[in-house]
């Protein structure tokens, strides 16, 4: 008889400030369905996104567990934090409505972490930047996570936060040109700062980087975010 926990069919959402994506996975990370992405909507609060995640969740059955990405702070489940979403996510548990909603288990966790688990090797210090909506980030050491690192409301320059001046509002202000020399400025900066031995930049924006990297530094494909999924049920 098969092992359920090697074929189990993983559905692992992105959830966006702009778009909510979804594919299915076996538990190795091994794609079984197309990506598809709908609007984020407008207000985004816990109650219309669980109306979209059920929608997709029900295109793409059947399935046997749940990973949610989520665009903040989220712990054991729970959303601590969703600045570019609506205030009433704060203290919302996440995993557990969206369990009752499907009726299937569901991991949560912050959606830069999720990309960071599809993409990282594993090796030494890793740092993913997620350029989006927001500025996501995580951390990883020998491909353990160090979590809750919350990097886009630090200061950056000028009086701002990394997501401040590298935000989508941002980009659309200040235009690519002028964006890709700030994040010439805050790839240094965090070089210098952590000392990875690599900084992958991701997130839907990372098509727009036109700068010349160094060589520890690269942009991942945004599909990271849902391939990352799978990574939550590995214990």
């Amino acid at each position: 008889m098969p092992d359920r926990r090697k074929t189990a069919r993983i559905l692992s959402f992105d959830i966006g400030g702009s778009g909510i994506k979804a594919m299915a996975f076996d538990a190795s990370g091994r794609a079984l369905s197309e990506r598809v992405r709908v609007k984020t909507p407008r207000p985004a609060t816990p109650r219309a996104v669980l109306a979209v995640l059920k929608s997709m969740a029900d295109a793409h059955a059947p399935f046997d567990k749940v990973a949610v990405g989520f665009p903040g702070v989220v712990r054991g489940g729970v959303v601590w934090t969703a600045v570019n979403l609506h205030p009433a996510w704060k203290g919302f548990d996440l995993a557990r409505a969206l369990a009752k909603a499907v009726r299937r288990p569901v991991r949560a966790a912050n959606d830069a972490d999720v990309q960071g688990m599809g993409a990282i090797k594993g090796r030494g210090v890793e740092l993913v930047v997620t350029l989006g909506t927001g500025f996501g980030s995580a951390l990883f050491l020998d491909g353990r996570l160090v979590p809750n690192l919350e990097l886009g409301h630090h200061p950056f320059r000028k009086g701002e936060t990394y997501e401040e001046q590298l935000g989508e509002a941002a980009l659309k202000r200040v235009g690519a040109k002028r964006w890709n020399r700030r994040l010439a400025k805050a790839v240094k900066v965090l070089c210098a700062v952590y000392n990875c031995d690599s900084l992958l930049l991701g997130g839907g924006n990372g098509r727009r980087v036109s700068l010349k990297l160094p060589a520890n530094v690269k942009v991942v494909p945004n599909a990271a975010g849902l391939s990352g999924g799978p990574a939550l049920w590995r214990d």
